[in-house]
C-alpha cells in the first residue's frame, strides 16, 4: 500500500491530494486540502511575483506538508503552473520554497499542463472527440481530443486573476473594459489554426471558475447530480449566467449562491474564455470534469510503477 501525496500550486489556489494506490493499481483519494493562496495577485505586466503573495503561498505549504507527513510510506510529487512558468522571479521563489518547506517544486511547462488535464479527462468522461478548457488563474489549456486521442494542445497566457486584474473587470464591469478583455481573448483564439476543427463539438471544463459555474447552475436548479463530474450545461444556460453576473457589483455576486465570496471578484474574468469558445462552437453543450492534472499524474504514475515492476526492478 502507498500513498501518494500530490502538491498542485496554482495561480489562484493550492491543493493537497493524497491517493492511497493498491498493489493492484486501483487507487482511491483520501485526504483533500486547498487554500486560496493568489500566488499570481499583482504580478501585472512584469511578470513578478510579489512578496506578500509568496509569503502567503509558504505557509500555505508548510501547512500541506505537516497534513501529509502523517501518513505512512508517502510519495510526494509537487507541481506548480503558470504563475511560476511565466514569473521573472521564478528561481528566486523556487529557492525559498526549498529552503523554507524542503517540497522542490516542479514547473510544469504549459503542453505538460495540457497533457495532464488529458490524461486525467480520457480516464473518466467517455468522450471520442470534445475540447478540453481548463481555466487557471494566470493561463488556459486547450485539447483538442479525436477518437480519444489528443490530436492538438495549447497554453495561453491568460486565466481568471490576470484577466480581471489587467481588464478590472472585479467590481462592476463597464461596457468597454469588458469589450477589451473579449477582444483580447478572441484575438488569441483565432491564431490558433487547429481551433476550427473544434467548433463541433463539446467542451470539458476544468479549473475553478469552471466548478464555480457548475455550483452556481446546480445551486440555481436545485439539482440532485452528485458532485460534478460529468455534469452538463447548454450555452444558453451558460449565457444566462454571465449576463447575471454582469449586472451585478462585487458586493451583490459576492451574495449569489453557489459562488464563492473569494472568487467573486475573479469569476468573470474567470468565465471569459469560456464565453469567447461557446460564441465559435456551434455545438453548445459543456460538460464539467474533476479530473485533470492531477488525476493526471497519478495515472502517470500507476503507468511508470507497473512498467518497473513488471521489469523486475522494483
Amino acid at each position: 500500500m502507498e500513498n501518494l501525496a500530490i502538491v498542485d500550486l496554482g495561480s489562484n489556489s493550492a491543493r493537497l491530494a493524497i491517493t492511497q494506490i493498491n498493489p493492484n493499481g486501483t487507487f482511491h483519494e483520501i485526504k483533500r486540502v486547498k487554500e486560496n493562496t493568489r500566488l499570481s495577485e499583482g504580478m501585472g505586466p512584469e511578470k513578478i511575483l510579489q512578496t506578500k503573495a509568496m509569503n502567503h503561498t509558504i505557509a500555505a505549504l508548510k501547512r500541506f506538508k505537516n497534513v501529509y507527513e502523517r501518513f505512512n510510506n508517502v510519495q510526494v510529487i509537487a507541481i506548480t503552473t503558470a504563475a511560476v512558468r511565466q514569473a521573472r522571479n521564478q528561481q528566486e521563489f523556487l529557492a525559498r520554497v526549498k529552503n523554507e518547506t524542503g517540497i522542490e517544486l516542479r514547473v510544469l511547462s504549459g503542453r505538460q499542463e495540457a497533457y495532464y488535464d488529458y490524461l486525467g479527462v480520457v480516464r473518466t468522461l467517455k468522450l471520442d472527440h470534445c475540447l478540453i478548457l481548463d481555466v487557471g488563474g494566470a493561463s488556459c489549456e486547450l485539447v483538442l481530443i479525436q477518437h480519444r486521442k489528443a490530436r492538438d494542445m495549447i497554453s495561453l497566457p491568460f486565466g481568471a486573476v490576470n484577466i480581471s486584474e489587467q481588464f478590472h473587470l472585479g467590481g462592476f464591469v463597464r461596457a468597454a473594459e469588458l469589450f477589451r478583455a473579449q477582444t483580447m481573448v478572441t484575438q488569441r483564439y483565432n491564431k490558433v489554426p487547429w481551433l476550427r476543427y473544434a467548433n463541433r463539438v463539446p467542451i470539458v471544463l476544468l479549473g475553478g471558475a469552471n466548478r464555480t459555474l457548475a455550483r452556481m447552475s446546480k445551486t440555481h436548479r436545485r439539482s440532485k447530480y452528485r458532485g460534478i463530474h460529468g455534469y452538463r450545461l447548454t450555452s444558453r444556460i451558460v449565457y444566462a449566467t454571465y449576463r447575471e453576473l454582469l449586472s451585478k457589483n462585487l458586493t451583490q455576486r459576492k451574495k449569489m449562491p453557489g459562488l464563492e465570496s473569494d472568487r467573486a471578484d475573479i469569476i468573470v474574468g474567470g468565465m471569459l474564455p469560456l464565453i469567447c469558445l461557446l460564441q465559435r462552437n456551434s455545438d453548445g453543450r459543456v460538460i464539467f470534469s474533476e479530473s485533470g492534472v492531477r488525476e493526471g499524474i497519478i495515472t502517470e504514475y500507476i503507468q511508470h510503477r507497473q512498467i518497473r515492476d513488471g521489469d523486475g526492478h522494483a
